[in-house]
């Protein structure tokens, strides 16, 4: 009688497993976890060009070439404004997301809408503030400080416009598809591309709208 053959054979038996793939827990990533990784490697490279914007505005903010002042040109009331409304966008983006994991359509339709008029808000004042300053003679060809406040602030303002789309996408696929996996990460993604958007604001008021009117 063959001892080693029950376990010669339950040998066998593992490596035809793991090759017909029964056993295989180091296979690929799922979807999910390659969507995630490749959307913060992208925040990344988003967050490196705002710091290169950032810096640009650091090293020009005082060239005025005779020119007006930051102090002469914001307007303390209505970036107050747009700080609230930004922020409590990215609070109801929030309770969004919260509304998706628990599968409430109808939650997730209503702070939709708000994150959408709040950022659409935002948007609004910060191009009529744009269309204010060149009214004043003040656009950005007007001295190397204002070119680098309407590149950096506009780069800002076009993200909150893409996301505002992305966000009107996202509602009609929830209408077509329901809270499909797909549809669930596509708006964890814009959660995470929202929320960022918000710390750049921080930031950019920061470095941008206190220092200048100071």
């Amino acid at each position: 009688m063959n001892i080693a053959a029950p376990a010669l054979e339950l040998r066998s038996a593992e490596l035809s497993g793991i090759e017909g793939g029964h056993a295989s827990e180091a296979g690929p990533a799922s979807k999910r976890i390659v969507v995630a990784y490749g959307f913060w490697i992208f925040l990344l490279s988003d967050i490196v060009m705002f710091s290169a914007f950032f810096a640009s505005y650091a090293v020009l903010a005082g060239a005025t070439a005779g020119g007006p002042t930051g102090a002469e040109l914001f307007s303390q009331g209505t970036v107050a404004i747009e700080t609230g409304c930004l922020l409590a966008s990215s609070y109801t983006c929030g309770l969004m997301s919260l509304a998706i994991s628990s599968r409430r359509r109808l939650a997730t339709y209503f702070f939709a809408v708000i994150t959408f008029a709040l950022g659409a808000v935002f948007l609004h004042l910060e191009i009529r503030e744009f269309a204010t300053m060149i009214a004043r003679d003040a656009g950005p060809e007007r001295s190397a400080f204002l070119s680098a406040f309407f590149a950096l602030v506009g780069c800002h303002g076009l993200h909150v416009a893409a996301g505002l789309v992305w966000l009107v996408v996202m509602m009609a696929q929830v209408a077509a598809r329901g809270f499909a996996d797909k549809v669930k990460r596509r708006l964890f993604c814009f959660a995470l591309f929202w929320h960022a958007l918000d710390i750049i604001w921080v930031g950019l008021f920061t470095v941008v709208y206190l220092n200048g009117v100071n």
